[in-house]
């Protein structure tokens, strides 16, 4: 049997609507791919009984609608090419190898047997979104989550926008006791929980399908992660400083490197300390620290 790759441009503004649209059209499966030195982009598998012609016809007016609704046009076009059965299997797999993060954490997905000795480890579920900036916050955790610097490993941390929830899986791994995790969308929701059980962290993580502006109660924690655009930390900044304690710890990620000094203007005028900056391939993830004002 063969299957048709469907590779379509993306951005940060169609990328949610185009995944909707090819899971409607009967994809197999969606892969999204991003990176500073490319524009971003989405392959979608679908059976070779789809009528390639169509598929490509009807993706490119979807593409133009979006476009002439205002949303950002990514660069390229709508490409199809053949695959075999052998290479489907494993065309999606190849976006999320196994790899180790700091010292002390390993990232593999569900189809991987191997882990790294002396490693705590833990998978995400295949088939959904890690974003680049999500490794850099790994190698902040260890940092704000350990003891050190005359600190104890925090108590409790909320993760804002978890998504598959390995941030969060992380910090229980490096001693956080509990964690909250919000997001908005109830796929990210499932897939949370369902990596909280595979890593045996159910009963330490709390998932709700909630906005941050709406959380009032556990306040204020003193570690907060977001994997989130730079866009959305600028919006979110003023409620970063309600949900995070005086001199508790802010990890940011998700953040192109070009727009990482306006990120960090405003949350140093909404009361925080830029303390580390860890930029990797573009990307930037930051630790900052709140006020104890």
């Amino acid at each position: 049997m063969a299957f048709w790759q469907l590779t379509v441009p993306s951005s940060p503004d169609t990328s949610e609507g185009l995944t909707n649209f090819l899971w409607e059209q009967g994809a197999l499966g969606v892969v999204e791919e991003e990176s500073p030195a490319a524009p971003p982009r989405l392959r979608a598998f679908f059976p070779d009984s789809t009528s390639s012609t169509a598929l490509v016809s009807s993706t490119r007016s979807y593409v133009a609608d979006l476009a002439a609704l205002g949303f950002t046009a990514a660069p390229g076009d709508v490409e199809i090419s053949p695959l075999l059965e052998e290479a489907w299997a494993s065309a999606w797999q190849q976006s999320f190898p196994p790899r180790a993060v700091g010292r002390r954490l390993w990232v593999r997905p569900p189809w991987e047997t191997a882990d790294a000795p002396g490693r705590g480890f833990r998978r995400y579920r295949a088939g959904t979104r890690i974003r680049h900036g999500t490794s850099r916050q790994h190698r902040r955790l260890p940092r704000a989550a350990r003891p050190g610097r005359g600190r104890c490993c925090p108590s409790r941390a909320l993760d804002i926008g978890i998504g598959t929830g390995i941030l969060a899986v992380a910090a229980i791994k490096l001693g956080v006791a509990s964690v909250i995790g919000l997001d908005v969308d109830p796929d990210a929701v499932a897939a949370a929980r369902v990596n909280a059980s595979r890593n045996a962290c159910a009963d330490r993580l709390e998932v709700r399908m909630e906005e941050p502006e709406s959380l009032r109660d556990a306040l204020p924690f003193p570690l907060v992660l977001a994997n989130l655009l730079a866009h959305t930390h600028l919006a979110l900044s003023s409620q970063y400083r309600r949900l995070v304690a005086p001199g508790g710890a802010l990890i940011l990620g998700g953040i192109l490197e070009h727009e990482d000094s306006g990120v960090v203007t405003a949350l140093v005028t909404a009361g925080f300390a830029l303390r580390e900056t860890l930029v990797i391939e573009g990307w930037s993830s930051l630790l900052l620290e709140a006020s104890g004002a």
